[in-house]
């Protein structure tokens, strides 16, 4: 097919919608370091996760070796409703860059949530409907997770407690009243509700939050509560594995057109997004039947990748969840309030570290104001206003292909833009005041909250 037969849009048809979730864990050699009990430093069996989570969802996260998990039927009808989400060609912003590189992005945002986040918000309903729950609790940031969990919940007749990290409660109002529209309850974290919010206010008074901070409120509330279990919307095997659904149309409608990437990008916080975004053609390079640049973009602000350490660390800053090993900037850190609030999070997915520590993927931090630059150029020639989050990946995106003009070479660059950024306009304004500045821990900072890992014997 040639260029100028390439359209703005590729769509698959819903027969073409993916069967089953790719489960990269399957094809990786050195496979994620297992979850472990800090109480006894052992790995985490089923029976010890099931208060905590469904049981399927157990079953998921634990299942290194099965390549493919079938889709039920509801889940894959519920789909159809927003899904296959399309594959679009960048040619004004390739007009706009003057490059010879060739601009795709897998848009998620056209949905009610405006973000990815559905794909695995369903699954973890339908799953905690099927075991007879009364309801889930969860964490968000942004609010886009608890967004797009509020809406599951509402569909599947679920109750739902939400807890916000307190920063984006406060400079996102109305996305948290669509929660509140979709019948969850929402509370501002770190809050006196919960012995650990207690706690973390007495030791951070006036403390903005994180999502470490929420993770552990949300988990207190769901183990107290009988007929309730945690869900959890980004860092998760089960996450990743259900946002495998993104990568697979994009492989899928790429080979339509008869296209293959060269570079492919997305922004990392937890790692839904990159890790849904990036499983099939990560699958490709590990069998060595293809090759990728794969590029992890994180927050100057919170550098889980590119300043962490690759150690054990609670996935939680009450330190009552799990063990992860995992890039951490330590479970305490609580990073700056900048607006990127899906991206503050200390650690990243055990899945994309692995991968990171096995030199497969590659990791940049970028600052928020530059962020915001390529967002509103993004917007100005693309009509669509992208998320913060979704931002990192476009700066990447847009500096990958700068340089394709400065070296002459017509790369194919994929990123995700994981969702619409309708309800962070607070954000905008601040930018389009000049108020906008960057926050960027010192090593000092860092070197605090590193300090204070657990101590994990050596196996």
């Amino acid at each position: 097919m040639k260029n100028q037969d390439i359209p703005y849009k590729t769509y698959l048809t819903e027969e073409e919608l993916p069967t089953a979730w790719y489960n990269l864990r399957a094809d990786m050699k050195n496979k994620p370091a297992p979850l472990l009990n800090p109480g006894t430093g052992k790995p985490l069996t089923a029976e010890e996760l099931t208060p905590i989570f469904c049981e399927e969802l157990v079953r998921q996260e634990l299942d290194n070796d099965t390549a493919f998990f079938p889709i039920p039927d509801e889940i894959r009808d519920f789909y159809k409703m927003y899904r296959p989400s399309p594959l679009v060609r960048a040619y004004c912003l390739e007009k706009v860059l003057d490059t010879p590189a060739k601009i795709y992005y897998k848009f998620e945002g056209n949905n009610t949530s405006g973000s990815h986040k559905l794909n695995s918000a369903i699954a973890q309903a339908y799953y905690a409907k099927q075991q007879g729950l009364k309801g889930v609790t969860t964490e968000t940031g942004a609010g886009q997770w608890g967004t797009a969990l509020s809406m599951a919940c509402a569909y599947l007749g679920l109750d739902l407690k939400v807890f916000m990290v307190k920063v984006s409660y406060e400079q996102k109002p109305f996305r948290r009243e669509v929660m509140r529209t979709y019948g969850a309850s929402v509370t501002p974290s770190p809050s006196m509700e919960t012995e650990v919010g207690r706690r973390i206010l007495a030791e951070f008074p006036g403390t903005t939050g994180s999502l470490g901070c929420a993770i552990s409120e949300a988990v207190e509330v769901a183990v107290k509560n009988p007929g309730y279990r945690y869900v959890l919307g980004s860092v998760l095997n089960q996450v990743l594995l259900h946002q495998s659904v993104i990568g697979l149309e994009a492989k899928a409608a790429f080979d339509k057109i008869g296209v293959k990437p060269d570079v492919i990008i997305g922004c990392a916080g937890g790692g839904s997004n990159l890790g849904g975004l990036i499983a099939p053609f990560m699958g490709e390079k590990l069998r060595g039947e293809a090759d990728y640049r794969i590029i992890a973009v994180e927050p100057a602000s919170c550098p889980s990748f590119t300043r962490g350490v690759f150690a054990y660390d609670f996935c939680d800053t009450g330190m009552i969840c799990p063990l992860a090993k995992m890039y951490t900037l330590g479970s305490s850190f609580i990073p700056s309030a900048n607006h990127a609030g899906g991206l503050r999070f200390h650690g990243m997915s055990t899945i994309l570290s692995q991968l990171y520590h096995d030199g497969l993927m590659e990791a940049r931090a970028v600052e928020q104001t530059s962020v915001f630059q390529a967002a509103e150029q993004f917007a100005r020639c693309e009509g669509i206003l992208p998320a913060p989050e979704s931002s990192h990946a476009i700066r990447a995106a847009i500096d990958e292909a700068l340089r394709c003009r400065e070296t002459g070479e017509e790369k194919t660059i994929l990123f995700g833009l994981t969702g619409t950024g309708y309800f962070d306009l607070t954000a905008y304004q601040q930018f389009n005041d000049g108020l906008m500045t960057d926050t960027i821990p010192t090593d000092e900072d860092l070197a605090r909250s590193i300090a204070a890992l657990p101590k994990v014997p050596e196996e």
